[in-house]
């Protein structure tokens, strides 16, 4: 990377690529002071921000490899770039100031991908993306009744762009990635054809940049830079995980999935701690030691299964119960975030209130660690759990490790490092996530895709969950999952037999099948209550068990490059433009392509196929010429997928079991 001076400013170029350029008419960066007011409701956030000073710094000096940026020539710099390697290195002179933006160059033809785990848009261009941790909301679609209604009667409704997993890092079709180093809040502007605007809360680490000839190393760059996961174990891959939560009838539950012929991997009781009963439903009691009345034998039962080949699997998440053992424990000890008043902070989650064990003191880092995820977890013979939340730090808590406000977006990557931890000497043990920031890639084992409404809705439905997994996959999160049938029940919404179908037949082609019975069980259909949606899922998990070579390689692939599992199109065929932006189909690998039906009533479908090479449909046999859209007949138990012809994985595709 290298500054160059014009005649009127300078301009910055990372090998052939201009990265920005300023002069007096149009500065690289703006400076400001602004005052926050943040609302926390439950994990959804009312932002707004009162910014009473905002100055162009609009002369530079160049000096070397460092750049002095004031309000006018002759003034005291501001703000101070020094070029470091691959980055700049930002400083500012007045602490006062808390308002930054930055002015990259893009141009109109450009697409962008990234800023974590976007549900909504794969190409973000033309949009705004704030940067901030917090429930993705119910509906997330301004326009629509249900997201109105959440409004209206719990603030909960979200938007296009709130999601569990932020990330102020994205990449470019110009094979370019830009990464913002800080936890603040921020927001990414794409709206403008000839630039994009970065807006942070507070004085930024650095911005880095990095350059590719092709998108793949792109993403290999930066999952080195942001670190990778360990590899997925092949027994989580080889089966379904099955979520029941019914205390000791969900053993008894699972041998109907058994008898059907499911492959079963493990036994997923989130339920393990107890239960209460809320307005929102089945809630867990977040006070992590089993529960022998809710689950009497359950050593015994664990190791019976273990015997089986079933691993069992629970839950767990950074806060602790009022109302349970673990809290006044934790209090007692120190290890609580407080208040203004030097009081244990209480967190609203629903009709029961928690403490927030201080992850910034590493005293309470190892009590998590080896008092509930050792001792009551691991010991008890669990092979992993759902390591839940993380999005919830308010930002006016007392922490011993510095301001809530600039911890809040680290607090999911802080409370993946806690599990990390836990489970280093276990590496058979899997841990899954929905939250996520920088850094997060590293110790997250399994992400999913968060609390999806259960229907087919754009924005909250079972669409938002590939284009998840794109998003986060090319930020170096190789390992991607859902809630088969969705997970949140509101307001009359429930499950139906064609959903449930539909998600199974995606589940199917992804690392890891896991069921959920979502947050009114009773409401909603279950699996093992349908003996033909039953059948139809246990057909798929045989199907998804046969994909266990190809599943193994990509983990393996993983580990070694940072590639993902699932794949945008572009990826392997990026000379096709109007791939881009494509995010209802992905590959599984370089040559299984996964169009799902994600509508309602649907037995054909569209299905672009990527040019230069002939596609396979794996149901019929029959081959089509790639660089085509075509409408292909797609009944329940026949998702558009398909092959492509000369695969090194041909055998094995034509040797699996139809589902049909």
């Amino acid at each position: 990377m290298h500054i160059l001076p014009t005649p009127d400013g300078f301009e910055l170029w990372l090998e052939s690529r201009l990265l920005a350029r300023h002069s007096a008419a149009r500065p690289f960066a703006e400076i400001g002071i602004g005052h926050a007011h943040m609302a926390m409701y439950r994990g959804n956030f009312d932002i707004t921000d009162e910014v009473t000073t905002r100055h162009a710094l609009t002369h530079a000096k160049i000096d070397g490899t460092s750049v002095s940026l004031s309000s006018a020539q002759g003034t005291e710099p501001l703000l101070v770039l020094e070029l470091a390697h691959n980055a700049l290195i930002v400083s500012s002179a007045a602490p006062s100031l808390n308002r930054f933006w930055f002015h990259l160059h893009a141009e109109p033809s450009e697409h962008i991908w990234g800023c974590g785990e976007q549900m909504s848009y794969f190409d973000l261009r033309g949009r705004r993306f704030p940067l901030w941790t917090s429930e993705p909301g119910v509906g997330r679609d301004k326009s629509t009744a249900i997201t109105k209604r959440a409004d209206a009667e719990g603030r909960a409704g979200g938007d296009y762009h709130t999601t569990n997993y932020p990330q102020p890092t994205f990449l470019t079709s110009r094979k370019l990635a830009v990464h913002l180093q800080t936890t603040a809040y921020s927001v990414f502007d794409f709206t403008a054809p000839d630039e994009h605007v970065l807006e942070v809360w507070a004085v930024p680490d650095r911005l880095e940049f990095f350059a590719a000839n092709n998108v793949p190393d792109l993403v290999t760059q930066l999952s080195t830079r942001f670190g990778r996961p360990p590899r997925l174990p092949d027994w989580i891959m080889s089966g379904a995980v099955i979520g029941l939560k019914e205390g000791l009838r969900s053993f008894e539950r699972l041998e109907t999935f058994l008898a059907a012929g499911t492959i079963v991997s493990a036994l997923w009781c989130e339920d393990w701690s107890g239960v209460r009963q809320t307005s929102f439903g089945t809630r867990l009691f977040w006070d992590w030691h089993w529960n022998p009345a809710r689950y009497p034998d359950l050593p015994a039962r664990i190791k019976a299964l273990s015997e089986r080949g079933i691993r069992f699997m629970g839950y767990t998440n950074p806060y602790l119960c009022t109302d349970g053992t673990q809290f006044p424990e934790a209090e007692a000890l120190g290890l609580l975030a407080r208040n203004a008043h030097g009081e244990t902070y209480h967190v609203d989650f629903g009709e029961f209130d928690c403490g927030i064990v201080d992850f910034t003191l590493p005293a309470a880092r190892q009590w998590f660690a080896e008092t509930i995820i050792q001792r009551e977890m691991l010991d008890l013979g669990m092979s992993g759990w759902m390591a839940d939340f993380g999005e919830y730090l308010p930002v006016d808590a007392h922490l011993h490790g510095g301001d809530a406000m600039l911890l809040h977006n680290a607090w999911p990557t802080i409370w993946a490092e806690v599990n990390a931890t836990a489970t280093a000497n276990h590496p058979e043990a899997v841990f899954f996530m929905r939250a996520g920031f920088t850094g997060v890639q590293k110790h997250n084992r399994l992400l999913w895709a968060g609390d999806q409404c259960v229907d087919f809705s754009r924005h909250d439905g079972i669409g938002t969950v590939i284009t998840g997994a794109l998003s986060s996959g090319l930020l170096g999160t190789p390992y991607h999952h859902s809630d088969i049938g969705g997970y949140t029940s509101l307001f009359g919404l429930t499950r139906t037999p064609e959903l449930m179908q539909r998600w199974t037949e995606m589940a199917a082609f992804t690392p890891v099948m896991r069921t959920h019975e979502g947050n009114r069980p009773r409401d909603n259909l279950q699996f093992d209550e349908d003996a033909l949606v039953l059948a139809h899922f246990a057909r798929f998990t045989r199907l998804h068990a046969a994909l266990l070579p190809l599943l193994k390689r990509l983990a393996d692939e993983a580990v070694a490059t940072g590639l993902p599992m699932q794949r945008p199109l572009f990826l392997h065929f990026p000379d096709d433009e109007s791939l881009y932006g494509e995010q209802t189909t992905y590959l599984l690998g370089p040559d299984l392509l996964i169009a799902p039906v994600l509508e309602a009533g649907r037995n054909e479908w569209r299905v672009k196929l990527p040019p230069g090479c002939n596609w396979v449909h794996l149901w019929s046999g029959k081959t089509q010429q790639g660089g085509q859209t075509i409408t292909i007949p797609a009944p329940i138990g026949q998702p558009p997928v398909f092959w492509r012809e000369g695969s090194q994985d041909e055998a094995l595709f034509r040797a699996l079991p139809s589902p049909g």
